[in-house]
């Protein structure tokens, strides 16, 4: 009796998980953002659309800083150094107009939160970010080539958010000295009192390294400026009139912190669509077509065109929204917008917890 035999079926054709991304990377993370049941849709790293790398913060590991802060998103690490110079305001050629005059803001205590002293700091520029990509941070950098243009655009964008946050007061800054009353002043009123002048400022050098880049430099690098600024211990100092310069204080007791105006911490999305379809074309159809990514890694913001962050404080209790940055696209529209600041809230938190905000110093 003959026994029939069926024809061996050819097996499924299938690819290996790196050979699908590098073959249809969009298609690769479309498949990942779509699943066939009702999962909530995780991307390739496992990590859901709305949830961000945990921040590991460490500081003052650079023992030759005035305060350092080492930040790790997943595989992107950073580390700012902060170096603090004289500037003498004789040496100014030209300072802005008002510099001369300490005002009230250094005598009265709480006046100085509300001062508008953006002018002054980014007049003189007393801030000064750069950022330099360590050899080997990333595969797309070369060494011994200048800097990319994104490492330019990142600094320019650190210094923008600088001054807007004004998270830096210029009182922190001013090396000021009153001069004292003629021995003629027998008999004066207050206002005859020679008044405070300032002699010299404080021009903070902020040196970010990129050692590991796995997408989203620009958090983890105001992370770790953050911690810089957070923990930097500035010398005690003072005008000197004999021999017209400052004189700073030996004494490790009599050095201060920086008095931040609260914590702005940036959240940056990447918006991925998959059909290759931008603003109102992405929103229709019975399903989303588009979907927010929070704190984007390297492989999801080369094939994203959107990207929008966020920078807020909620440290006095009440969400202020101090920046929205948003370019590549129009999916994020007000109503988007409002959701954005959903997730940077939380963002925020997990941020507090990791630089230790509530922490007493």
């Amino acid at each position: 009796m003959a026994v029939e035999t069926s024809a061996p079926t050819e097996p499924a054709l299938s690819f290996p998980r790196d050979i699908f991304a590098a073959l249809s990377p969009t298609g690769f993370l479309q498949a990942h953002l779509t699943p066939e049941s009702d999962a909530t849709p995780t991307r390739p790293n496992g990590r859901p659309c709305a949830t961000g790398r945990p921040p590991l913060v460490n500081t003052n590991t650079l023992t030759h800083s005035a305060g350092s802060g080492v930040v790790r998103l997943g595989d992107t690490a950073v580390v700012c150094g902060l170096r603090a110079e004289i500037l003498r305001l004789d040496d100014v050629p030209n300072p802005p107009s008002g510099m001369g005059d300490a005002g009230p803001g250094d005598d009265v205590e709480g006046e100085e939160e509300h001062e508008d002293d953006r002018a002054e700091i980014e007049g003189l520029g007393l801030l000064v970010p750069n950022i330099e990509l360590a050899t080997g941070a990333s595969p797309a950098h070369v060494p011994g080539q200048p800097p990319t243009a994104g490492a330019q655009a990142l600094t320019a964008r650190l210094l923008a958010q600088l001054h807007a946050t004004r998270v830096v007061r210029a009182r922190d800054l001013r090396i000021t000295y009153t001069p004292p009353p003629r021995a003629d002043m027998d008999d004066y009123d207050d206002d005859d009192l020679p008044q405070r002048q300032v002699k010299a400022y404080w021009t903070l050098y902020l040196d970010v390294l990129v050692l590991s880049l796995d997408g989203n430099a620009f958090d983890a690098a105001w992370g770790a400026v953050l911690a810089a600024l957070r923990n930097a211990y500035m010398p005690a100092a003072r005008w000197d009139p004999d021999t017209a310069g400052v004189v700073c204080a030996d004494a490790v007791a009599e050095a201060r912190h920086l008095r931040l105006r609260g914590l702005p911490v940036a959240a940056s999305f990447a918006v991925f669509a998959g059909d290759g379809r931008a603003g109102k074309e992405a929103r229709q159809g019975g399903e989303d077509r588009a979907w927010l990514l929070a704190d984007p890694d390297a492989f999801e913001e080369r094939h994203c065109r959107e990207v929008v962050c966020v920078v807020l404080d909620c440290s006095g209790g009440k969400t202020a929204l101090l920046r929205v940055e948003k370019h590549g696209g129009g999916v994020v529209d007000r109503a988007a917008l409002r959701s954005v600041v959903r997730l940077a809230e939380g963002r925020w938190r997990e941020w507090s917890v990791a630089l230790e905000w509530d922490a007493p110093r």
